[in-house]
């Protein structure tokens, strides 16, 4: 339960002066555009993720598990802003000297940027004067003096994030936010503020791990679906443009149960591995297990590849996991997961320069997927030799016959054909 202040009930008065003010509407045809600058935050991965820059007067929220890396990257990008841009950090987690701290560990220059210590939100608005970008870290640990109630609860989260809101839009201050994630699911998570902020970005990854993957689920002024990858290091996170070395594992084409197929994430498209371990179950029920790829699709894709391809997994036990911590949620990893799947099931591997891509359906048909040449060109550009892909995007791919060996696919059982001749 949480208590919250109710305003009073409007009085006669303000009533009747809302009735008769002057209206603001105007039609379409009246309204001009507006011009979004966009500045570089010094992270390659993180414009990327954003759609190209940071938009001045937005909010964005980066939300993520406790000791993840979120005050870590927005030091380094307030650093690199207070170069040429007036920058306040509002740090109500950590003291100013705390922060210094953090900044000298990461070689980070930064020495205009501005530093305050606080947690009542009230008292920000008297510290942006000329402030062009500003960082409260985090959102859980400040309070309004308008609610009773303790900080990182829904009423206090929901109102200074109201507050920060109508200070960017009318001042032209851009907001970066941090907001904590628990593992419980806590209701003053970034949940709550979803529809308030204009991106909202999410860091993932293990604290065991130095990989870190930032993904966006809501932006305004880009794409919803690109990935950023980076590297936690001693000097700090460090954007990883390369990632082959994330997503492909070494021994792919020795062992058996790797498929490899080309994913679109935004604007762009990376290698992905597919990796599938299939045991004979030691119990009555086999075990379905999915990290990467949704669990129904694995049921259909078996159910498939039982029915018209004569493959048995009712006496085995399937885990399927994707390298790199990504998620395939598009329907053009379908191929891949089948190829991957017949591969343990053959105990033959794949070859290790071999692609696959495509969409199954139900009968076996494989499907003509968005972005068949932009896939195509990625696997040209990281050495891939052959590609099996739906029949009916050949035409498109027509012009990479000469670098790389295109072969069509009409049914699932033509590619396990092509992949294991000897089954």
């Amino acid at each position: 339960m949480a208590e919250e202040i109710v305003k009073p009930a409007p009085t006669a008065e303000s009533t009747k002066r809302a009735l008769y003010c002057h209206p603001s509407a105007k039609p379409l045809s009246e309204i001009t555009y507006e011009r979004y600058d966009r500045v570089s935050s010094g992270i390659s991965e993180f414009d990327t993720v954003l759609g190209g820059g940071i938009v001045a007067g937005s909010l964005v929220l980066l939300g993520g598990d406790p000791g993840i890396g979120k005050s870590t990257i927005l030091t380094q990008i307030a650093a690199h802003l207070s170069k040429k841009h007036k920058v306040l950090y509002f740090s109500a987690e950590e003291s100013c000297s705390q922060v210094k701290m953090r900044c000298d560990r990461l070689n980070a220059g930064g020495d205009d940027m501005l530093l305050v210590n606080r947690t009542c939100i009230d008292s920000l608005e008297s510290e942006l004067d000329g402030v062009e970008f500003c960082v409260i870290d985090s959102i859980q640990a400040v309070y309004t003096d308008d609610l009773s109630s303790s900080s990182g609860s829904v009423g206090q989260v929901r109102e200074c994030a109201t507050k920060l809101m109508r200070i960017a839009k009318s001042r032209n201050i851009t907001f970066f936010i941090i907001g904590h994630v628990t593992k419980e699911g806590a209701l003053a998570g970034p949940k709550v503020l979803e529809h308030i902020m204009d991106t909202v970005l999410y860091f993932e990854g293990e604290n065991c791990e130095n990989y870190r993957i930032l993904r966006a689920v809501k932006n305004r002024f880009g794409n919803v679906s690109e990935v950023g990858v980076f590297e936690m290091t001693g000097e700090g996170i460090i954007a990883v443009n390369d990632y082959s070395g994330i997503f492909l594992s070494e021994s792919r084409g020795e062992e058996a149960g790797c498929a490899v197929t080309p994913s679109q994430t935004g604007n762009r498209c990376m290698n992905v591995e597919l990796q599938a371990l299939i045991t004979k179950t030691g119990f009555g029920q086999p075990r379905r297990m999915s990290l990467g790829v949704d669990y129904n699709k694995l049921a259909l894709l078996l159910a498939v590849l039982e029915k018209r391809c004569n493959l048995h997994f009712s006496s085995q036990d399937v885990y399927i996991n994707v390298m790199g911590g990504i998620k395939l949620n598009e329907p053009a990893c379908d191929l891949a997961l089948c190829a991957a799947l017949a591969s343990s099931y053959f105990d033959r591997p794949v070859d290790k320069f071999t692609a696959v891509f495509g969409e199954v359906g139900l009968t076996g048909e494989v499907r003509a997927v968005q972005y068949a040449e932009k896939r195509v060109q990625e696997c040209v550009k990281m050495g891939f030799k052959r590609v099996l892909l739906p029949a009916k995007n050949m035409k498109s791919v027509a012009k990479y016959a000469d670098k790389i060996s295109v072969v069509p696919v009409l049914y699932v059982g033509t590619m396990l054909k092509t992949l294991f001749p000897k089954e």
